[in-house]
């Protein structure tokens, strides 16, 4: 079977974009942030199935790459508030092709 140089920057993309989102739990995050920006606690209790350190280190990846916002505000405690950026908005559609497919096929083997 040959790959033609098409199918190879295909795969190159799909990895790119998979090492941005293939983060574990990283499209449960942009799934809860698509709804309105949330403060950590609030997106930890909303997330409950993750674990602190593992909530705080798909933030930072997901920043990292562009697809969430940190805003800090200088408040007494300090808040820290996430958001999708526009990129991270962007990301909405196919987040819901994909949850048409897992419909349609998740459960078939």
């Amino acid at each position: 079977m040959d790959v033609t140089n098409e199918e190879t920057q295909e795969f190159t993309s799909i990895c790119s974009v998979l090492k941005i989102l293939g983060a574990k739990w990283a499209f449960l995050v942009i799934a809860e942030l698509s709804k309105g920006p949330k403060r950590f606690n609030q997106l930890h209790r909303d997330l409950a199935v993750i674990k602190t350190q593992s909530l705080t280190d798909v933030l930072r990846h997901l920043e990292k790459n562009g697809i969430v916002l940190r805003v800090v505000f200088p408040s007494v405690p300090i808040t820290v508030e996430y958001s999708l950026t526009e990129k991270g908005a962007d990301f909405q559609a196919a987040l819901m092709e994909m949850d048409k497919w897992a419909l349609k096929w998740g459960t078939s083997q």
